[in-house]
């Protein structure tokens, strides 16, 4: 994530945390860098960040793909496991006492999950059934007033994948959010309406 894309979302987690008291919640944890900046901003507000990813990898970071990394798979079962790295992560920024990581797949955790939320950030998997299983299963969740935050729209596809792109596009058109900004690939939406989500 681009150091301008992180400012904007630690902003957004920031102002929605102070505004409304309510937690912080990304999908697609990886190792932890924007889980740093959720976490700091829970701290700030008096809240706490919740992550929430099977950490076994998407698509993109498994073998034989653009993005993977052989130093987080794990030599014993043969699979990707970013939770140690991500437990470093949060253990060398002093910040572990300000995060939650539910350890499972998003509509699994979505089902079960009861509580509003000030902000959701998605940049989980970037395939059209991930990013919609995302957006349907913690889109509800945020709180009137309360920040959708969307990574990697890309309105072109030259530039990268759609699906976060049509997810976006959903958010819009289901008249229950309204766009506040867009820095680069990340899209910040508020909460404005009660219709149901489309």
């Amino acid at each position: 994530m681009p150091t301008d894309e992180g400012l904007t979302l630690y902003a957004a987690a920031a102002d929605a945390g102070a505004r409304l008291g309510l937690p912080l919640l990304e999908v697609g944890t990886y190792c932890g860098r924007s889980t740093i900046l959720l976490a700091d901003a829970a701290r700030s507000a008096g809240t706490v960040a919740i992550t929430v990813d099977h950490h076994r990898g998407s698509e993109e970071q498994q073998p034989g793909w653009e993005y993977h990394d052989p130093d987080v798979v794990d030599p014993e079962v043969g699979r990707m496991d970013t939770l140690p790295t991500f437990r470093r992560t949060l253990h060398a920024a002093g910040l572990e006492d300000h995060v939650i990581a539910a350890v499972g797949r998003s509509p699994q955790v979505a089902a079960v999950w009861g509580k509003p939320l000030a902000l959701v950030f998605i940049d989980g998997g970037h395939t059209d059934a991930h990013a919609a299983a995302d957006y349907e299963g913690w889109a509800p969740h945020v709180a009137p007033d309360g920040f959708l935050v969307i990574h990697d729209v890309f309105p072109d596809p030259a530039d990268g994948g759609q699906a976060p792109y049509r997810i976006y596009r959903r958010a819009l058109a289901s008249g229950a959010f309204t766009e506040v900004s867009a820095t680069r690939s990340l899209r910040v939406l508020r909460r404005t309406g009660t219709a149901p989500l489309a």
